[in-house]
């Protein structure tokens, strides 16, 4: 792994992390904006620009990166409820496709996994990962 992959990775998960904290503490517009201003520069760091441009832009995915970047534009003008909750429409858009990948990966996690095993989790998690196909 490069030097630029690592920062890349560095860069979304602390945008992830100020993410969090911009929303437990109440949706505080400065996290929020840092948060997707770290996440937004990590993303191309870690599977490059092309790549980047390629998955954002592509038709059946247009609707879910509007949202993203209009949600992203709302907090930065100081709507960040509102903008949170049109940013994670068009993140579930956008990244959907990796939840069935990331669910059948936690199945194998030691303890996470065991509670994933369980009966009724097994049920709901069997109908997430029939589903799956892979996004790229």
């Amino acid at each position: 792994m490069d030097d630029m992959r690592k920062i890349g990775i560095g860069l979304t998960g602390v945008g992830v992390l100020f993410t969090m904290l911009g929303v437990i503490f109440l949706f505080d517009r400065t996290l929020l904006a840092m948060g997707n201003l770290l996440f937004l520069a990590g993303v191309p760091m870690i599977i490059g620009l092309k790549k980047t441009s390629k998955f954002f832009f592509q038709r059946r995915k247009v609707k879910g990166t509007a949202c993203f970047l209009g949600g992203v534009l709302m907090v930065f003008f100081g709507w960040s409820f509102f903008g949170l909750i049109v940013e994670g429409f068009g993140f579930l858009n956008l990244f959907g496709d990796f939840f069935p990948v990331v669910l059948a990966f936690l199945r194998n996690m030691p303890v996470i996994g065991n509670v994933l095993q369980m009966p009724f989790m097994r049920a709901v998690t069997d109908r997430l990962i029939s589903k799956s196909r892979l996004p790229v």
